[in-house]
């Protein structure tokens, strides 16, 4: 079960809802993953334009919980007017604080991410930061109240994957709070990689909605995501630098 503050949620897998060819592949894509959390972009929604393309027509939103999030703000006050829209929109008390520092690389703001955090904190909001894989950072952001730490695998819509698992492995071992890998992901391999480390979930969307079978990869990511979990939780061998026999050579006769 993942917990996010007060909320709990049978799936560890969060998906992202933009960039899919139409609302249709969208919908079953949806639908197949799973998923009980939605991310999408308050800017990029038209939630205040009933006559726009809006695919939460398309979704029976009552059987998802949304997590609207700040993607294309610069500052903490951008963020955070950005959330109090969405709140006062219905959608949800529950936010992703995105604020990006450098728009070649679409890494977060390390110090606007802070002040926004604290900020909507303070307002109330059930607050998920989306971070860099920095160790330090995670901690002050946990120590803060936030209700989940967001590092990034690599850079966003990149694909790399877990570029820097040893980083990602401190900030797990060291948090109390849920962490959910975000951003970079490229394959089922990657989200299985992510929870076998023992993350608590992955939130992904253009590996879904980017894939030339959007379903096929949503399915694939869920139960990428569910193999990860057990095997994390079953605890692998550990690695050894010479061969083992799998069948044992005592009490052997020739």
């Amino acid at each position: 079960m993942l917990m996010i503050g007060e909320k709990s949620f049978h799936s560890r897998l969060l998906l992202g809802t933009g960039k899919y060819s139409d609302f249709d592949i969208q919908k079953e894509a949806v639908e197949v993953s799973e998923t009980e959390i939605l991310t999408f972009s308050v800017r990029r929604m038209n939630i205040f334009e009933p006559t726009q393309p809006n695919f939460l027509e398309k979704i029976d939103i009552g059987n998802y919980h949304l997590l609207p999030n700040t993607a294309g703000a610069k500052t903490a006050k951008e963020a955070v007017r950005t959330a109090k829209l969405a709140k006062a929109s219905g959608l949800c008390d529950m936010v992703k604080v995105e604020i990006i520092g450098c728009d070649k690389t679409l890494l977060p703001d390390p110090v606007e991410t802070l002040k926004a955090t604290e900020e909507l904190l303070k307002e109330g909001f059930i607050v998920l930061p989306y971070t860099s894989d920095d160790v330090v950072l995670a901690k002050r952001l946990e120590e803060l109240g936030a209700h989940a730490i967001m590092p990034g695998a690599s850079p966003i819509g990149s694909g790399q994957g877990i570029i820097n698992p040893l980083n990602l492995s401190f900030i797990i071992e060291q948090s109390n709070v849920p962490v959910i890998v975000d951003a970079g992901i490229g394959s089922a391999k990657d989200a299985a990689f992510a929870m076998e480390l023992g993350a608590d979930g992955v939130l992904l969307n253009t590996a879904v909605s980017g894939a030339d079978h959007p379903v096929k990869m949503a399915m694939a990511m869920k139960l990428a995501i569910q193999a990860g979990r057990l095997s994390y939780e079953a605890g692998r061998i550990p690695k050894k630098r010479y061969a083992t026999a799998s069948s044992p050579q005592e009490g052997i006769s020739i």
